[in-house]
């Protein structure tokens, strides 16, 4: 059976991976692809020079290109903290302020729309980065919301995912605008605004 340079069957460890190589191939993918390179262009040739390694320590770690990209996508976004505050808001500010860090880094962005905006030409690669990484993050912020619910912080009749989309879209969206040359300009104090002018309408009545 032939194979290409894309998909080859894993081969069996010989010996104990090294954590500063798997950094190293980590990090070549994320560059090349925050230099603009597709999905499509990204080869593992161009991964192994860029990281300075030879192509079969990469296929010790990653069965084919596919693997490893979405290794490097879910390590890129930052984990959650525990987010268990006082009060709902404190943990929704929380929240935001790690989609406002990832959204202001030019290699997460690049990252986000291979993941996102070629989903049509990837969609195997989509699907599987929306569950490893998106899902956990939609079912945190559902979690922070219902709890704000429980505790009458938030209205009992809240339509929960429209509230996600509201909070994160207007993040997104800010964050958008000012990049594009629109007023304003990003602040340490960007999250909690948003969370407290979102509240006013999400608080019970």
């Amino acid at each position: 059976m032939t194979t290409t340079d894309e998909t080859r069957p894993a081969r069996p460890t010989g010996r104990p991976r090294s954590v500063r190589a798997e950094a190293a191939i980590i990090d070549a993918a994320l560059d090349l692809i925050g230099e603009g390179m597709t999905f499509a262009e990204l080869s593992i040739e161009a991964i192994a020079a860029r990281a300075g390694v030879g192509k079969t320590t990469i296929y010790r770690r990653w069965s084919n290109k596919e693997d490893l990209v979405i290794d490097a996508l879910t390590k890129l976004k930052a984990p959650l903290p525990k987010l268990e505050g006082e009060s709902v808001r404190e943990d929704l500010i929380a929240y935001l302020r790690i989609v406002q860090r990832d959204a202001c880094d030019a290699r997460s962005r690049c990252v986000m729309n291979i993941a996102m905006n070629d989903a049509e030409r990837h969609p195997r690669l989509a699907e599987r980065f929306r569950q490893a990484a998106l899902e956990p993050r939609r079912a945190a912020m559902a979690a922070m919301l219902r709890r704000g619910m429980a505790t009458g912080e938030l209205r009992a009749d809240l339509d929960v995912p429209i509230a996600m989309a509201m909070l994160a879209g207007t993040m997104m969206w800010y964050i958008r605008g000012v990049e594009s040359g629109g007023d304003g300009e990003i602040s340490q104090d960007t999250a909690e605004r948003i969370v407290d002018q979102l509240l006013a309408g999400l608080g019970p009545r």
